[in-house]
């Protein structure tokens, strides 16, 4: 089959520019919402900054429900939610509102792992000089986790990236759903392995970028 990629090229390009568009979207809003879920984990658990209990319990049961459902799927439970907030179930809009629900739990509980490897006695010492909970987060507790917290980053947006083209069953645009619909409903094997490969691309680039960073972090 012949691929007329005079035509198909303008709609590759709008396709990696959707997919961008909702990794960077997703990464940023769910990236902030996941940070303060963990940070809200790690310091209302038993014996931490803030503890609540009941607080602790209602989040982690809400992390542990949501985190491990499969993103096809959850696309179809958060139908209803997403029609009431975005205004519609299919698009990129919609597809971008549940990713963004479900970066945020996964990295809610990558950033509750991370900080609890940071030594609590930095922490103690610090409120016993007389510092505050949010002083001591802001500048002791994520400084001390930032490069697991990178690379916790860097695998989360590749699961982003995996989530933006399985958007593409919800038409929400990107190169899940030029592959879907020019590639494999087409039979051009063609499309899909370069919609495929510049997936490949940018997934060793963030994989590449994140682990340099990290490494940086980590010397200072």
């Amino acid at each position: 089959m012949h691929t007329d990629w005079d035509k198909l090229r303008p709609v590759l390009q709008e396709a990696i520019g959707t997919t961008i568009y909702l990794v960077l979207l997703t990464f940023v809003i769910g990236g902030l919402i996941g940070l303060f879920i963990g940070t809200a984990l790690y310091t209302t658990r038993k014996g931490g900054l803030l503890a609540n209990a009941p607080i602790y319990f209602l989040l982690n049961v809400i992390v542990n429900v949501v985190r491990p459902i499969p993103f096809i799927i959850l696309l179809a439970a958060l139908g209803p939610v997403t029609l009431e907030v975005v205004g519609t179930t299919i698009g990129t809009e919609a597809a971008a509102f549940v990713m963004i629900v479900a970066a945020s739990f996964g990295i809610a509980r990558i950033v509750e792992q991370n900080l609890v490897t940071v030594d609590p006695g930095v922490i103690e010492a610090a409120r016993a000089v007389g510092a505050g909970p949010l002083r001591i987060i802001l500048t002791l507790l994520i400084p001390e986790a930032l490069g697991p917290l990178v690379l916790g980053y860097t695998f989360v947006i590749v699961a982003i990236v995996d989530m933006s083209a399985m958007a593409g069953t919800v038409g929400g645009g990107g190169l899940g759903d030029f592959a879907l619909v020019y590639g494999y409903q087409r039979f051009d094997w063609q499309v899909t392995l370069v919609a495929t490969l510049i997936i490949i691309a940018g997934v060793q680039g963030i994989q590449f970028l994140g682990n340099f960073l990290a490494r940086k972090v980590l010397r200072r």
